[in-house]
């Protein structure tokens, strides 16, 4: 099915527009026009289909149950719902301070707040059509880690004492208060099919609407990538997974600010273009998960201290990760 994308890339580029095939320019647009009909076609036909799915899903009701389980059965339950909302790390700060004043463990919060940006359905969508399915579920797999793994340590070292003061209070009061279940007013109410049709539909507009330039921005990065760095450039400097690559990756994305879905065709690129796949990894995470942007709107509601814990978990864990897929993919992706 997806060989039609390269067929319509084709017409486009070389019969349409009359491009000479094998030009730094005419790869770079046949690359562009081959991700970007790709990548909107998933995102229309899938948002719409995991947004049926949850038509019925109650924000409160998931709070409830997060804040009634096992704590580490917590850190998944706020992990995995951080990788079903499609919400960038900025996005997610307001729901971070809605579960913060439910008294749900800051570990749990954070767990949600660290997963938020590096997956969602969007990324999973790009991730499948572009990369594979060994990739994307390597990725979903790490990107759900990290969250679990930031959140405990969170509750360990008892972040919840360096919020900012307003944000402490309310967590404080939301802890010593009883907690009783959702009452039956504030249970989703069956929706019919045409209800979870109009539900679906104004998902699409609204997530693709916020997100189509994005789109537009990440492809047009990684086609240039595509069609104009020097073919092996990636591979003599950075290609052989020296240790220094990784902490180098994750430090250059953090000036930067973007969302999985601008940075996931410039991860295509990059891995194609020879760049290995945990260098890769640790520069994009690092770019949509621990930006200075992000750490800016955190600061409203956390103390110098917490902020300082967070970046140094996400800086550690991502270097980790990048170290350890540089190591393994040779032999992991080696069917793929």
């Amino acid at each position: 099915m997806l060989a039609i994308f390269t067929w319509l890339a084709d017409w486009i580029v070389y019969r349409s527009l009359g491009f000479e095939e094998g030009t730094r320019l005419a790869d770079a647009m046949h690359f562009f026009v081959e991700d970007t009909s790709k990548i909107l076609v998933l995102l229309v036909v899938m948002i719409y289909v995991i947004a049926l799915a949850r038509a019925s899903l109650n924000l409160e009701r998931v709070r409830y149950y997060i804040q009634h389980r096992h704590r580490l059965t917590g850190y998944f339950l706020g992990s995995g719902f951080g990788a079903i909302t499609p919400f960038c790390s900025c996005s997610s700060i307001p729901l971070f301070l809605g579960f913060t004043s439910a008294g749900i463990p800051l570990g749990v919060t954070m767990a949600f707040l660290f997963t938020s940006p590096i997956i969602n359905e969007v990324a999973v969508i790009m991730l499948w059509g572009l990369l594979g399915w060994q990739f994307t579920l390597v990725y979903v797999v790490i990107g759900v880690l990290v969250g679990v793994s930031g959140g405990m340590i969170l509750d360990l070292l008892r972040g919840e004492r360096w919020l900012q003061s307003f944000a402490a209070k309310a967590y404080q009061q939301a802890e010593s208060g009883v907690q009783n279940s959702p009452d039956a007013g504030d249970l989703p109410q069956k929706l019919t099919l045409k209800d979870r049709h109009r539900f679906a539909s104004s998902e699409v507009r609204d997530i693709v609407g916020r997100i189509w330039k994005w789109v537009l921005i990440g492809v047009a990065l990684g086609s240039a990538l595509h069609g104009f760095v020097p073919e092996g450039w990636f591979a003599q400097n950075l290609g052989s997974g020296q240790w220094w690559s990784v902490p180098a990756g994750v430090l250059a994305g953090l000036p930067l600010y973007s969302n999985a879905t601008a940075v996931i065709p410039v991860m295509e690129s990059l891995i194609v273009k020879g760049l290995p796949v945990g260098t890769t990894l640790a520069f994009c995470m690092s770019t949509v998960a621990a930006s200075f942007p992000e750490f800016i709107m955190l600061k409203q509601v956390m103390q110098y201290r917490l902020l300082g814990l967070i970046f140094v978990i996400l800086l550690l864990n991502f270097m980790v990760v990048g170290w350890i897929m540089n190591a393994v993919s040779p032999w992991l992706f080696a069917g793929a």
